[in-house]
């Protein structure tokens, strides 16, 4: 251990001007046994800095390296984890707990005790140590540096430093002194007793002449006594006129305050003066309101427009004076109180004198329009409400002033003009209508009976006799599709195009004619009451709004305020109150419509559509905008009611089992509605509407066109599809209908695969014989005989050919052709005029199989000479001469 110590403090501590006092050998606790040494050390230099220091072994080599060092001032606990039994373990508290566990407890005990020294001697703080030997701990007698190992002088406590404690060295100028002394005597070195000799006896000269020069000096002091006692008695005297000089001055600082006092008062005093006489300017002038102001109020003539205007200026007068801000303390002075109860008195009664007037024009205005309303009844218009509106403007800013002052009477002035124009509005609209249902069906008698009698359109079919209609002959088909207007249509006359022409102009007069009625009374409205601002009300009055099924039921005022989200709101809500009658009255007017004719509902939905449209880029959210709205959706109803309507029909058609089928019923008719709806439909917002009705519709005609041709007897299945479909595509080619470009392919598909399949069916084998006896041949060859060797066959040579050829000579051909051209006349009809069509195919089928025929005598007979009775051009002719005398 010796040896281990003076090497860490030659190769670690003396490097760093550090003394090694004590080391211990040490291992972690609980961990692998990596030992290290703890040293505790001394700096040489002072101040002395004490600190224990962990020093490891390096894996790389036999040196020493310095790992962490600990100042001791920092060491707050030392454990000697027992004081009695011998145990190697201590614990040393830094910042954190460092558990060791020692070499030998002799080694731990050397080790505390030197921290123990080390504390008692360098550090004032007390370091506890727990579970230490109280011998330990004993007070050792101070040792010498003898009694510290030789060499290092690494002794911890003894006299010797102490001395040095006591020793204090010499300055620059001492030793520069002593110097000079010490070159003046030149035995200063050599014979020391001598120089001290010297130097006593010149020290003993120096004292002597300090004393006399002391005892010269006494005279100068008595002098400067002397001045001194002068200079007090000036002293006094200097203080003794201070003194009087203060008295005096202490009088004239009081009449200084108290004439600062009086000029304090006298400005407190001004600036009040000032200060009343601007509060007294203040009240006067916001709070006096002039004569003629009050008379206005109290008797100013509100039927007259300078009447109004006076009311106007001085109800702005009174509300300025109410509504001026008052200063902390006005509301006490009686003379404000009084003021403020006579403007409010004033209010009171002007407030109530304009809503009397008001309720009066209300009335009137309800009897004036009544006497107009006898003019109006004879055309499709509505009364002019603009004079009355122009009358009314001029209270807008009175009725301003009425909301912002007595919210009360301008709420009951709202209810009183939502209640006298609901039924003013309610008999002219009333009326209106019934002058648009008479125009459309000439009495109101027989408007009634178009609500007891269902009527229908062309296609719709509400009517129950085009539900059993069946399939006439086609001979009489001109006059089918009369005998099926008469009986689709009402019981009176047809309803043709100038019937719905006329109607759609009627449906237009009527909305073109609400339109700006609603538009002017909401401007109106909004100007009137004073609406046109979207921010909150503290109350108004809101309504019951229902909404079912897309029509609004009768919507009323409660007379409680209640709160609604905004002002806009409120305009909504009086002009459902004052028109509430026109939605059931445009139902009404639809439903009309809609049993004169059907085809009317796609008039209606145009028009609808459009105005709706443009009230919602005027206002989505008007009263116009919604009611409209809710009536599109009533009239898009009955479209789809009408396309509904005209499917159910075409799937309850009955045919005729005696009659040829011809182009069904529902096919005309589609053309028929698919035109009126083309010409309708143009640059029209709905479009949609219609497409997706297209779609339904031509499905609709296509199932149960095939439906027909399945259940038909007289006519065969593929005439029935080739006529309808080739009726289908002729009517899609022409309206070029966009929406529906793939049915349109799709029909000319069925068509031309439906004409030739009747052309196969209907011409059979003209040459039955000959096709089987070429069946036959094909047979062979099928089987693995070359075809020039079929000839060879005893059922196929030549002599049967020759045979089966002359049973088919050109006058039979001839007569089969005719009896065929007889049988197709029968099964095509006229309208349609597909007979030659078809014949030509029939023609282009039989010569193929002419030429097929041919071709097998060719190859099979080779240089036999055997060719037909007949040849294409005697087909060619056979056919046109047929044709020609049909």
């Amino acid at each position: 251990m010796t040896a281990i110590k003076h090497a860490l403090q030659r190769d670690i501590f003396t490097p760093n001007d550090e003394r090694l006092l004590s080391i211990v050998n040490v291992c972690k606790a609980g961990k692998k046994k990596k030992n290290c040494f703890l040293c505790a050390t001394v700096t040489t230099e002072r101040p002395v800095q004490v600190k224990v220091v962990k020093v490891k072994k390096s894996d790389k080599g036999d040196f020493y390296k310095r790992q962490i060092a600990w100042a001791l001032r920092d060491l707050a606990v030392v454990d000697a984890k027992d004081a009695i039994k011998e145990n190697p373990e201590f614990d040393l508290h830094f910042e954190k707990i460092y558990k060791w566990v020692a070499s030998s407890t002799a080694e731990k005990n050397a080790f505390i005790s030197c921290i123990w020294k080390l504390n008692q001697r360098y550090l004032r703080k007390k370091i506890d140590f727990v579970n230490v030997s109280s011998q330990l701990l004993e007070e050792l007698p101070k040792v010498t540096e003898e009694s510290v190992p030789s060499g290092e002088n690494q002794s911890v406590a003894g006299g010797d430093e102490e001395a040095v404690d006591e020793y204090q060295e010499l300055n620059a100028r001492e030793e520069q002194d002593i110097e000079i002394i010490m070159e003046g005597c030149e035995y200063a070195i050599s014979n020391a007793e001598a120089f001290a000799e010297r130097l006593s006896r010149e020290l003993q000269v120096l004292d002597g002449a300090n004393i006399q020069s002391i005892m010269a000096s006494e005279k100068q002091v008595n002098i400067l006594m002397k001045l001194l006692d002068e200079a007090l008695q000036e002293v006094d005297q200097i203080e003794f006129k201070l003194s009087s000089y203060e008295e005096m001055l202490q009088s004239v600082k009081e009449q200084m305050d108290q004439i600062s006092e009086s000029n304090h008062l006298i400005h407190l005093s001004n600036t009040n003066n000032v200060k009343l006489l601007s509060e007294i300017e203040f009240l006067v002038n916001h709070m006096d309101l002039a004569k003629g102001h009050i008379k206005a109020l109290q008797e100013g003539d509100l039927a007259s427009s300078r009447g109004i205007e006076a009311c106007t200026n001085a109800a702005d007068a009174l509300l300025q004076c109410m509504n001026v801000a008052l200063r902390p303390g006005h509301d006490m002075l009686l003379a404000v109180k009084q003021q403020q109860q006579r403007f409010s008195d004033l209010r009171e009664h002007f407030a109530r004198r304009l809503a009397s007037h008001l309720n009066n024009v209300f009335v009137q205005q309800g009897h004036d329009q009544s006497s107009t309303l006898a003019q109006h009844s004879i055309e499709l218009t509505l009364p002019n409400h603009h004079p009355f509106h122009r009358d009314l403007l001029r209270y807008a800013k009175l009725m301003e002033w009425l909301k912002s002052t007595d919210y009360g009477k301008y709420e009951g002035l709202t209810k009183n003009y939502m209640d006298y124009l609901s039924r003013l509005y309610e008999r002219e609209i009333k009326d209106f209508f019934e002058v648009a249902k008479i125009k459309m069906t000439g009495t109101t008698k027989e408007s009634k009976k178009f609500g007891l009698h269902g009527s229908s359109g062309k296609l719709t079919g509400s009517t129950s006799s085009l539900n059993k209609l069946s399939v006439q002959p086609s001979g009489n088909r001109r006059s089918q599709s009369s005998s099926l207007l008469d009986m689709g249509n009402m019981s009176t006359s047809d309803l043709d195009v100038a019937d719905r022409t006329k109607f759609d102009k009627i449906f237009e007069q009527v909305l073109s004619e609400l339109e700006p009625l609603c538009l002017a009374e909401q401007d109106f409205i909004s100007k009137f009451f004073k609406l046109q601002q979207h921010q909150s009300m503290p109350g108004t009055v809101t309504e019951a709004d229902d909404l079912d099924g897309g029509t609004s039921s009768k919507q009323h005022i409660s007379g409680t305020p209640l709160p609604v989200s905004s002002e806009k709101d409120m305009i909504r809500q009086m002009m459902t109150k004052i028109f509430r009658c026109i939605e059931p009255e445009l139902n009404n007017l639809i439903a009309l419509g809609d049993k004169i004719d059907s085809f009317n509902s796609l008039y209606m939905l145009v028009k609808m559509s459009h105005h709706v449209w443009t009230a919602q880029n005027v206002d989505p959210a008007s009263f116009l905008s919604t009611t409209l709205g809710n009536v599109l959706v009533t009239v898009k109803r009955n479209f789809d009611k009408c396309i509904s309507n005209q499917i159910r029909q075409m799937e309850e058609v009955k045919i005729s089992k005696k009659s040829k089928v011809g182009i069904l019923p529902f096919v005309a008719e589609f053309e028929e509605f698919a035109g009126l709806a083309e010409s309708i439909f143009k640059n029209a917002e709905r479009r949609g509407d219609l497409d997706k009705a297209y779609t339904k519709l031509i499905r609709g005609v296509f199932v149960n066109v095939e439906k027909v041709a399945n259940e038909s007897q007289k006519t065969p299945r593929d005439v029935v599809m080739m006529e309808n479909f080739h009726h289908i595509f002729a009517t899609l080619s022409r309206l070029k209908i966009s929406c529906l470009e793939a049915e349109k392919k799709e029909a000319k598909q069925k068509y031309t695969d439906h004409l030739q399949s009747y052309v196969i069916y209907s011409l059979g084998q003209p040459l039955e014989k000959l096709n089987h006896f070429f069946e036959g041949v094909e047979a062979r060859v099928a089987q693995g005989i070359r075809e020039e060797e079929v000839s060879y066959q005893l059922a196929f040579n030549k002599q049967e050919l020759r045979k089966v050829i002359k049973e088919y000579p050109g006058k039979e051909v001839k007569k089969g052709l005719d009896n065929l051209y007889k049988k197709v006349d029968k099964h095509l009809c006229e309208e349609e005029n597909l007979l030659q069509v078809v014949w030509h195919s029939m023609q282009d089928e039989f010569i193929r199989q002419y030429k097929h025929f041919e071709g097998l005598i060719a190859r099979c007979y080779p240089g036999s000479g055997v060719t037909m009775e007949f040849t294409i051009q005697d087909i060619l002719d056979y056919c046109s001469s047929i044709a020609q005398s049909h």
